[in-house]
């Protein structure tokens, strides 16, 4: 098992290299018994305040493995909107909820949760079911 403990920024040349994908809450948690995509045993041990982003990489103690990080598909809802208004008043909605929010210039992405959905459905919006990989957007005062 690899323990894995902090970030890191650039490469190491003669470390081993494995791939992590994580659902968006799994890359929230700091402490996590996980299995690499090649199958290797895992353990996230990371500092506070740290949330994880594909693309980011960790290392053990050793850097003797990196470790980088994609998002998994999961499930989610896909939401489309007539106008450019009511996208944005979507997105309104959901914040005031406080719902994880991936945001993109045409569609929102979120978890699936039917309750959402109806609300979203009830609203005019176009809302499909995907499972796709889930990337939310950072809150205003996180640091990385």
């Amino acid at each position: 098992m690899f323990t894995l403990t902090q970030l890191c920024p650039t490469p190491l040349e003669n470390a081993r290299q494995l791939h992590l994908s994580l659902t968006a809450e799994e890359r929230c948690r700091r402490r996590l018994h996980c299995h690499s995509d090649e199958g290797e045993s895992l353990y996230l041990k990371l500092p506070r305040g740290i949330t994880l982003q594909p693309g980011d990489r960790l290392r053990d103690e050793d850097a003797t493995v990196i470790v980088t990080v994609h998002a998994k598909p999961e499930p989610t809802l896909k939401v489309m909107a007539s106008t450019p208004l009511d996208l944005l008043r979507a997105a309104y909605h959901l914040g005031n909820r406080h719902v994880p929010l991936e945001i993109h210039t045409d569609y929102l992405r979120l978890g699936a949760d039917s309750v959402v959905q109806t609300m979203l459905e009830q609203r005019g919006l176009t809302v499909t079911f995907e499972v796709a990989p889930f990337c939310p957007e950072r809150g205003a005062y996180h640091a990385h």
